[in-house]
């Protein structure tokens, strides 16, 4: 059974994933179900048009028109709720990975099994990643499937783009949550310091622009790297995934090497 911890921590948050993915479709589902309302009110951009500066660029409305699928999802569902439920996610499985191990006083079983730290972190990752993009591509799969029975018409190739991106996006809290983890063995700050960041971040890339202060840090928020070259209508920005994973590789070889360095108490 220990013998690939992947599948084991799959097959032990399968409820808690068959909950997100129910979560996640019925939540798709009541923005398809209020899009012909949407659709009819044209006054609708104009009001986005009047709110202050700051506040359309912290939700991403900036030349978003809601009269439109891609722009009503932009807005509605894409600028805020979908990445704050996939950074959850991603957050919960990094931290579970270890520290989650380590207070449900698991861990020992883990280390004294014939398995390496180093892998024993990895495979934990690739759960991670697996429970992640799944996550992702059920909600992409959803828009499409759902949207169709609201006369939605979403370009499936850019809705695949916009979930490549959420997912890295996700992945990137969660390799924090999982360093941290790792090194500390901390469920609280392993959950807590990610989430601190993600708002941090979050503002940072939504008021860059407008603040010269926060200008050259704007670039270095994964938030920057998720919507600032709108997936959804362009379609996948390389030079942002090969940023994304890039951090999410770097936070993964810091996982291996605080946990490795580390004495486990249970």
């Amino acid at each position: 059974m220990l013998r690939d911890i992947t599948t084991k921590t799959l097959r032990d948050q399968g409820r808690a994933f068959a909950g997100w993915g129910v979560a996640i479709v019925l939540l798709v589902a009541m923005y398809v179900a209020i899009w012909p309302s949407m659709r009819d009110q044209p006054a609708m951009s104009d009001f986005i048009d009047q709110m202050p500066e700051a506040f359309r660029n912290l939700f991403a409305t900036s030349g978003a028109d809601m009269s439109t699928p891609v722009g009503y999802l932009q807005i509605e569902l894409l600028s805020f709720m979908a990445p704050i439920l996939v950074i959850l996610y991603a957050v919960t499985a990094g931290s579970a990975a270890v520290a989650g191990e380590e207070s449900r006083r698991t861990l020992d079983l883990l280390v004294t099994a014939p398995v390496s730290r180093r892998r024993l972190v990895l495979e934990k990752t690739l759960a991670m990643v697996i429970g992640t993009v799944g996550l992702s591509a059920l909600l992409g799969l959803a828009l499409v499937v759902e949207g169709r029975f609201a006369d939605m018409s979403l370009p499936t190739a850019d809705v695949a783009a916009a979930m490549l991106h959420l997912a890295l996006l996700g992945l990137v809290f969660g390799g924090v949550a999982l360093a941290i983890g790792c090194a500390t063995g901390s469920p609280g700050l392993s959950k807590g310091i990610p989430a601190v960041l993600a708002v941090v971040t979050y503002i940072v890339n939504g008021l860059g622009g407008m603040v010269s202060w926060l200008e050259p840090l704007q670039k270095y928020s994964p938030f920057y790297q998720y919507a600032a070259h709108d997936p959804l209508r362009t379609g996948v920005s390389w030079p942002a995934v090969v940023v994304a994973f890039v951090t999410v590789v770097v936070l993964v070889v810091v996982a291996v090497l605080g946990f490795e360095r580390r004495d486990v108490h249970n």
